[in-house]
């Protein structure tokens, strides 16, 4: 039996090294994971590359920001009391949605806020995707393709994504 091409709906299984545009190591997924492709989980430019490929095949990619997590939106940054956040509130946590009570006007409330600064008054609120911004460059294999069940099929999605694009900029795609 012939090996199956990536072709849409599939699911394929990835393994990756991802990089800053400098070369400095960001992710590194040796277990390989698996995607739905033609659906959300892949970034547009990442299927391009994979449309037709097989198990085996690799490649380098560079990814600019409006290709991968959008470009850093200014105006999803925002202050809240330090009140409103957990006791042990510290940088770098993440709370999907703004805290009960918060006071920002016309902030999204579903992106996912990481706490980039801690004061005694209040704290720092950032709605952009970690790596928004930045461009990225992507080493990838393909280690299986498989067809995609119904309800993936339905989904268009192989079920919790781990890297999500949270920065609000259309359309919003997950990659890891």
């Amino acid at each position: 039996m012939a090996a199956m091409l990536i072709t849409s709906p599939c699911v394929v299984s990835l393994s990756w090294r991802l990089e800053d545009a400098q070369g400095q190591l960001i992710d590194e997924l040796s277990e390989p994971m698996e995607f739905f492709y033609g659906g959300d989980d892949l970034f547009a430019k990442v299927e391009q590359v994979l449309a037709g490929q097989d198990i085996g095949f690799e490649t380098s990619l560079a990814l600019d920001p409006e290709e991968a997590f959008g470009d850093y939106r200014p105006e999803l940054v925002c202050f809240e009391a330090r009140a409103l956040m957990p006791e042990n509130v510290g940088e770098g946590m993440q709370f999907e949605g703004l805290p009960e009570g918060a006071v920002s006007e016309g902030m999204p409330e579903d992106v996912v806020y990481t706490v980039t600064e801690v004061y005694p008054e209040h704290v720092v609120l950032d709605g952009n995707h970690p790596l928004a911004g930045m461009g990225l460059r992507m080493h990838l294999r393909v280690r299986d393709v498989r067809e995609a069940t119904e309800a993936e099929i339905r989904e268009g999605s192989v079920g919790e994504t781990v890297f999500s694009v949270v920065s609000g900029a259309p359309p919003d795609e997950p990659l890891h």
